[in-house]
């Protein structure tokens, strides 16, 4: 039988190199690929794949809420997060979103297809490289382990569009609010978070993995 992935990473080079190494599979087939996780919400629920691989700091969406809106609607797909984050809390708040794997890039070359595999078969899979260092029940720890999990999922997308530069306009049309309740968002979740101006928030959510450094 085979097993369909849909690849989602902001770097092409790097999904280029995933579909090669996953095609060389005999059993594993790439149906599609998005770079950000709001186009990865469509594209995915339209070709319906068995396994996500799915990197978490991305543009627009990142993978951890790109994760929890694609499983409200595909509960019985796969998600594999692909990540260069190995601390504890990247982990723990992929697993709480729903995630089945957890895939360091470092290793993805020599794990990929074992990680698909197993998930498709519904097991979890963890890089090798942590599995060592996670605590048991580690994907059902209280998700207070990081301070996003304060913030409700459209917080989470309002902050994310602004530390990349967007106005409340163009936030709100994207999300189909009003700019007024934009700033309600955004006044809430810097209350929350204890952030004072833009330049915390950026830091905030760059160090949280929310968006790229760049």
């Amino acid at each position: 039988m085979t097993i369909t992935v849909y690849l989602v990473d902001d770097h092409r080079i790097l999904r280029d190199g995933l579909r090669m190494l996953l095609e060389l599979q005999g059993d594993i087939r790439v149906i599609g690929e998005a770079e950000d996780g709001r186009k990865a919400l469509d594209g995915i629920l339209s070709a319906r794949p068995d396994v996500v691989l799915m990197d978490i700091t991305m543009p627009e969406l990142n993978g951890i809420d790109a994760a929890q809106g694609i499983l409200l609607k595909l509960p019985r797909t796969k998600i594999i997060i692909l990540s260069v984050h190995s601390d504890r809390e990247h982990v723990y708040r992929a697993f709480q979103a729903g995630a089945v794997g957890y895939l360091l890039k470092e290793s993805a070359g020599d794990e990929v297809a074992k990680a698909v595999r197993a998930v498709s078969q519904n097991r979890q899979y963890v890089s090798e490289k942590l599995s060592d260092s996670l605590p048991p029940n580690y994907d059902r720890l209280p998700k207070e382990t990081s301070p996003i999990e304060r913030l409700s999922a459209r917080e989470r997308e309002v902050l994310q569009l602004t530390v990349e530069g967007a106005t409340s306009a163009a936030i709100a049309e994207k999300l189909s609010l009003s700019p007024k309740t934009v700033d309600t968002y955004r006044s809430r979740l810097m209350e929350k978070l204890g952030v004072q101006n833009l330049p915390e928030l950026v830091r905030f959510a760059i160090k949280h993995g929310l968006t790229p450094p760049e």
